[in-house]
């Protein structure tokens, strides 16, 4: 178990690496804390993995390691905070004289 500790978290390091050298403008969260995210998302992911395995396959371990930390990275990233990045609304901005007046009904 110590050697596949130690590969979670290289594992999780190697996530965090990829955030921050990959994406920097993404991650506003100080590079300590996103570290400590993908680390600890490694380590207990590769930890669970192991003892509900049984601890037979470390291969698999070890790559649910990987995509625990990167699922749990990915929380960090705030791509509308992005430099360069215009923020993406949802709805058409509003345009003067463009309210329409309130539909009458007809009588029958």
């Amino acid at each position: 178990m110590l050697v596949e500790s130690i590969a979670f978290a290289l594992v999780g390091l190697a996530a965090a690496a990829a955030a921050l050298l990959g994406l920097p403008g993404y991650f506003r969260a100080s590079r300590p804390t996103v570290a400590g995210t993908a680390l600890a998302a490694a380590l207990l992911g590769g930890a669970v993995a192991h003892f509900c395995l049984g601890g037979r396959h470390p291969v698999v371990a070890v790559a649910f390691a990987a995509l625990s930390a990167g699922v749990l990275t990915s929380l960090l990233a705030r791509p509308d905070l992005a430099a360069g990045r215009a923020p993406a609304h949802r709805h058409r901005p509003h345009r003067a004289g463009a309210h329409r007046a309130p539909r009458r009904h007809r009588p029958a």
